[in-house]
This record gives structure tokens, sequence and C-alpha cells, in this order.
């Protein structure tokens, strides 16, 4: 009896009635980390595409900002290499982007449509079977269990019963006022109590072997639906691993030959940086090299009755222009931005407004800086190179001939540039603050109106939404698509 006892409670602890359920809802778990992996897997890629959103827009505003610069020649160059990086590698985070979603997260919901079938009345398919085929197996064995509980229960009633009546028999012989008849059906009732006890012991015993002979049949017809269950698992934990080891291959850029040349080949920008070229160039273009068109004695001609516009009045009227600069034979090639003309003025240039650093309120996690932040950094390096110079050595407004006062004095009926244009809606890019009364002042983002194509200075004459008209930097706008 012990011996049997024991395999029961064994068989109890390991298949229990009903305690199939975990195994079963083990599949609808799958299914459910098959989404939490693919949701997993699109956040990602998601993350790679923002990624390579703000690589693309960093290389273009700061290139842009760097090539209008100050800054030079090869190390103009090298500069301007960090931001060819960054559109290499923001190429490199798309095409990561593209391989998460098109190959891991479609190989997953295909896997997950073919593994899971879903019934009409909800559930799916292979849940049903599993849940069907552990009833099944457990139905026989369950019956014989529950024979097993009533005979015991049977058994145990009847064993109570018997010791109730032998201590009501043993108090009775201890009672005078009882005659010998009541004694008689008291000793009566132990007898048949005895009987109950050996009738519903050997009842249970019998249960018992049954089940224990049941146990076997029962524990293989359990374990081959466990092992279904098993094997249906297995597929699933050895394709999550494929998968994930898939996602690391599409992660990992460093094996990736292109994404080595990329940082290869800025090393190498950076290394060409040269200041002794860089020097000599300056000297040649913008120093003591520099080929001079002395003045000379000119015939008026008719082509320069023309006064000038009212931006260039306003240009020209801030220092000396010396045009028709040419490079000599042993000048260095150099790639310029500078416009051919250069422009002295005989006052001191506006200083930058803000001496802010973009860079001394940035998180070390590497986090964007805000808005307002951005802007100032536009504000600060939108310096351009063909911007003039102060100088204490320049002629006197009223004794310069390049001054912008007419050649004969009389007025130039193209003073105002009138030339028609088709109007165009344009959005502004960066923050702009007019200097001057006829200047227009908009916030990034406002919207206005072209009027009138770019000049040779780089301006635009445009109109707010406002009605106010007026001159803005061509280059601060963009046309709205």
């Amino acid at each position: 009896l012990s011996r049997a006892l024991k395999q029961t409670l064994s068989v109890c602890v390991s298949w229990q009635v009903g305690n199939y359920k975990r195994t079963v809802k083990r599949i609808d778990d799958g299914h459910r980390l098959c989404n939490d992996l693919m949701n997993c897997i699109h956040e990602r890629a998601r993350i790679e595409k923002v990624y390579a959103q703000q690589l693309t827009e960093w290389a273009k505003r700061w290139k842009q900002l760097v090539e209008k610069g100050p800054q030079y020649g090869t190390v103009e160059r090298a500069w301007c290499a960090f931001m060819s990086e960054a559109e290499k590698v923001s190429e490199l985070h798309l095409e990561v982007k593209g391989s998460l979603m098109n190959e891991d997260f479609e190989k997953i919901k295909n896997w997950q449509k073919e593994a899971f079938h879903k019934q009409m009345m909800g559930g799916f398919k292979e849940t049903k079977e599993a849940e069907d085929g552990f009833r099944k197996a457990q139905k026989p064995w369950a019956k014989k269990l529950k024979e097993v509980e009533a005979a015991k229960k049977a058994y145990h009633a009847a064993c109570k019963e018997e010791k109730l009546a032998i201590s009501r028999e043993t108090n009775s012989k201890a009672d005078p006022a009882l005659n010998p008849e009541q004694l008689k059906k008291l000793q009566d009732k132990v007898e048949r109590s005895k009987q109950d006890v050996l009738k519903t012991k050997e009842k249970y015993e019998k249960s018992l072997k049954e089940l224990d002979n049941a146990t076997p049949q029962y524990m293989e017809n359990m374990e081959q639906v466990f092992e279904q269950c098993q094997q249906f698992e297995e597929k699933r934990l050895r394709f999550f691993r494929e998968v994930l080891l898939e996602v690391q291959k599409h992660l990992d850029l460093s094996n990736v030959a292109s994404y080595k040349n990329i940082y290869r080949e800025l090393e190498q920008n950076i290394k060409t940086a040269d200041a002794v070229e860089d020097l000599r160039w300056f000297r040649a273009n913008q120093g003591p090299g520099m080929s001079m068109n002395w003045p000379q004695f000119e015939e008026w001609s008719a082509d320069l009755n023309r006064t000038l516009s009212r931006r260039e009045k306003k240009k020209a009227s801030d220092g000396v222009t010396l045009t028709g600069i040419n490079q000599t034979g042993d000048q260095v090639s150099q790639p310029t931005k500078h416009s051919s003309s250069l422009s002295v003025q005989s006052n001191t240039v506006q200083s930058v407004q803000s001496s802010y650093n973009p860079f001394e309120d940035e998180e070390d996690t590497g986090s964007t800086v805000s808005e307002k932040e951005d802007n100032k950094i536009k504000n600060v390096s939108s310096y351009e190179k063909n911007q003039s110079y102060p100088t204490d050595w320049s002629d006197e407004e009223s004794n310069n001939p390049f001054s912008s006062t007419d050649a004969n004095g009389d007025t130039n009926p193209f003073d105002e540039d009138t030339s028609p244009a088709m109007e165009v809606r344009v959005r502004a890019l960066y923050d702009y603050e007019g200097q001057e009364q006829d200047e227009l002042s908009f916030k990034a983002g406002d919207e206005l109106t072209k009027m009138e194509n770019e000049d040779e200075q780089g301006w635009c004459k445009g109109r707010l939404d406002n009605g106010q008209v007026g001159l803005y930097p061509a280059n601060y706008v963009e046309p709205i698509q």
C-alpha cells in the first residue's frame, strides 16, 4: 500500500489532473512572443531610420555652413570629410533598417503564420489539438483516480465509525443502568463496523491497484502528447535563435567592408590637411602674393552709365572694390568659393552677435542640441566667405573713385531692380533679424513670397504674409514643394 501511494503521489506531482494546461498555454505564449519579437525589431528599425535622417540633416546643414564659413584649403576638405562620413553612414543605417524590416520582420511574420493556425471560434488549432490530446490521455486514469478517492473516503469513514462504536461499547460496560439487550446491540454495532472497515479497505486497495496498473499506460500517453508539444516549442526556440543571429549580423557594421572603408577614407582625408599648403595658398590669393589691378586712367564708356542697385550701393559705400584680380602662374591651384571681387570696408565689420558655444550644454549621451541652441549655431556659423573685411588704410568714401556715386550724376532708371519675376512661396530655414530698414525679419519655418530672384550679392526681394516687403538672404529660405 505504501509503495502504491508513493507512486501515485509521484504521478500526481508530475501529471495532476488539469496540470497539462501549463504546457498547452506555452503554445499561445509562443504566438505572443512572435509578436513581441516583431515589435522589438520594428522599434529598432525605426531608431535606425531616425538616426540616419538626423545624420543626413546634420551633414547637409554643417556642410553648407563650413562651405560658407571662413575656413579654406585642405583643412576645409578634411572638415567636410566628416559630413561625407555621416552621409555614407546614414546610407548604411538605412540599409540596416531595410534589412530588419524586409528580411527579419517579414521572416518572423511568415513563420508565425505558418506555425499557428487560427480557428473560426477563436484560439489556435495547435492549442486545441494539444489540449484534446492531453484530455484524452488523462481521461481513463482520471476516472480511476476518482474511484480511488471515493474508496479512500469510504474506508476512512468506516474506520471512524468503528472507533466510535468501540468507544460506546467500552463506556456502556461501566454503566449499570444499561440492560443486557442494549449491550448486545452495541457489541453488534462494533462487529458490523469492523466488517465495513475490512470491506472498504479491500475496495480501496483494489482501486489503488487498478490505478497503479493503469499508470504506465497513462504516463506513456501523456508523454507522447507532451513530446509533441516539446517538438513544437523546439521549432520556435530554434527559429528565434536563427532570427536573432541574423539580426545581429544586420546590426553589426564592424564586419561590413564598406563601413571600414568609410573611416579609412576619413582618416586619409584628415591626414591630407596641410597647414603649410593652406598658408601658401592664402598668401598667394589673399596676401602679399596676390595680383593687383592698380587704378589707371580709363575713358568714359556708356556701359559705366548704369548705377548700382540699392543693395550694391550699400555694399559699395562701405569701402573700395578691387576687381579683375588674376592669379599668377606660381600661385597654388586651390578651389575657392570667394567672390570675384574683394570689398574693403572703411568701417569695422559688425561682430557676430552671439559668442554662444553650441557644445557647452550638450550632454555626454550625444543628444542633439535644442531648437533654440540649434538656431544659435546657425547664426554663429552662417559666416559668408565673400564678406568684406575692415581696414584702416582704405580711402575715405568722398575720395574713393569706386564709391557708389553716379559717374555723371544722372539718375539711373535701373537703380531699383524691377525686372518682373514669377512670385514663389518659400519657407525660412533659419532665423533672420533684419539689419537695415529695407530688410525682412523672420523665424525658421515662417513662409513668405519671393518677388524677385537672387541678385549678384545673394539677396532676394520678398513679401511677408503681413504685407511687409523687403530684402532677405537667398540662402536662408527654400522653395515650398
